[in-house]
């Protein structure tokens, strides 16, 4: 099973991707209107959220986070496989990642701008994100570097504008494909600014490899510094079970874990609504299937490693939070966690099911599920059995209004992935060439190779 076919012409890859843009099939418009209905209720809950205040989201002492920053992390988790990946995956040449990084690089920008819709939400008073900021303003007020929310404020912020960038550059070529064969209308204008002039020139060429390169070796290390601020906004607190070192690594193996789920997800469908069955082959599935069960291995290995820590060691009401989440209120998202993080990744193991694209579509979903309990069951259980006995309440529930803007978001990072699959080209076409021409020269050498074995036999 190859990875895409050979002897495809490369005005075919032109011809396809650019009539992906202009005429997928209906489901996208499903998906459109759908996205919109999910992300309007979660509009109608935050604006009743500000008229009416926090207290109708069921915040308070001790459940002060509750699902915006459960969800916060669940989404800044999402955005790191896409670039991250890319750039491990340029750096090593993997050729099967050249029809699938545009998208996962998409699926980055769009879930750091969906997690940092929940910072503000979270402040209840959305003005208070402006102090977050640290620039010199008129009043000589700078922010609390102590604050953990200044860390992630500057951390998504510096991710985002790399991501964005990384993103962005990648696209130039493809972006001057479409100018030149786009000749009217707001397309043409919106392509012949954002190509930069580009020709193709061996001097262009150049210069942009060298650029996309260094882009990519700056954004490993940032990717993995920004998820490990996340997780020390928990490490550097004194709750029962956030004050552990593993914190970093395992946060940064979840995020990964989320991130390639979510990526087969968008494979499939973007598989499917775009018409890129030629390109986003079943090879490549197979390559992301066992890539995310890899992944899924080390993090239910830090996992356990996690509920060991807490276990043998002596901090009792650590252990007391523990056998809660296992045992209280929250045993069933608890179970249901562990379920859908450790054993439902097993049927990636099997080649059968590797391939089969609704298996893996309800199993990619079935894995995010699974990954976003996971940031609820670090953050309400131990809230809701803390050090003192008095600031127990394992009763609470999240409100309606939490919920409403829970699944808004995912409306709106749908809806951003969605329009920007149809304005812009998802597939990178001129790598896909690269790709297609590496093969068939590959090809003929060993059919060359092959013509003189059999010479020097008959002779």
């Amino acid at each position: 099973m190859k990875d895409i076919r050979e002897d495809i012409a490369w005005a075919k890859i032109n011809t396809d991707v650019l009539k992906s843009l202009e005429s997928p099939r209906k489901l996208f418009w499903v998906i459109i209107i759908s996205a919109l209905t999910v992300f309007g209720i979660g509009v109608a809950c935050e604006l009743y959220q500000y008229n009416m205040g926090l207290g109708v989201a069921n915040l308070d002492n001790p459940h002060v986070w509750g699902l915006y920053i459960a969800t916060f992390i669940f989404w800044i988790g999402m955005s790191h496989s896409g670039t991250l990946l890319s750039a491990i995956l340029h750096l090593m040449h993997a050729d099967w990642r050249k029809p699938i990084y545009r998208f996962a690089e998409a699926m980055t920008t769009f879930s750091l701008m969906t997690a940092g819709l929940f910072v503000m939400v979270h402040l209840g008073r959305l003005w208070q994100f402006y102090y977050a900021v640290p620039y010199p303003n008129e009043r000589w007020i700078w922010p609390n570097f102590q604050s953990p929310l200044l860390w992630d404020a500057m951390a998504i912020f510096t991710y985002l504008s790399s991501s964005i960038l990384f993103l962005y550059v990648g696209m130039i070529p493809d972006l001057a494909i479409c100018r030149d064969n786009i000749h009217t209308g707001w397309r043409k204008k919106l392509y012949t600014l954002l190509s930069l002039g580009w020709e193709g020139t061996d001097r262009q060429w150049r210069n942009f490899r060298v650029t996309y390169l260094t882009i990519a070796c700056f954004l490993i290390p940032l990717a993995v510094s920004v998820h490990s601020i996340v997780a020390s906004d928990f490490a550097m607190s004194q709750q029962p079970g956030w004050h552990v070192t593993s914190f970093p690594p395992y946060f940064v193996a979840g995020a990964l874990y989320s991130g390639c789920a979510a990526i087969i997800t968008l494979f499939i469908i973007l598989r499917y609504v775009f018409k890129f069955e030629e390109y986003m082959t079943l090879a490549i599935l197979k390559k992301v299937v066992r890539l995310t069960f890899a992944i899924a291995m080390v993090w239910t290995y830090l996992n356990l490693i996690e509920y060991a820590t807490v276990w043998y060691s002596h901090d009792e009401v650590s252990k007391a939070v523990l056998i809660q989440k296992a045992t209280g209120t929250y045993a069933p998202f608890w179970w249901m966690m562990n379920f859908c993080g450790s054993i439902v990744p097993l049927i990636m193991a099997f080649k059968r099911f590797q391939t089969n694209i609704p298996v893996m579509m309800v199993v990619s979903l079935l894995l995010n599920m699974g990954m976003w309990l996971e940031r609820w069951m670090i953050v309400s259980p131990t809230f809701s059995h803390g050090y003192y006995p008095w600031t127990w309440d394992h009763d609470q529930w999240p409100s309606w209004v939490q919920w409403g803007v829970v699944f808004g978001s995912f409306g709106w990072f749908t809806f951003l992935f969605m329009v920007f699959c149809k304005i812009f080209p998802s597939v990178s076409m001129y790598e896909v060439k690269e790709m297609v021409y590496h093969r068939s020269l590959a090809s003929k050498k060993l059919e060359v190779a092959g013509m003189q074995e059999s010479g020097k036999g008959a002779h």
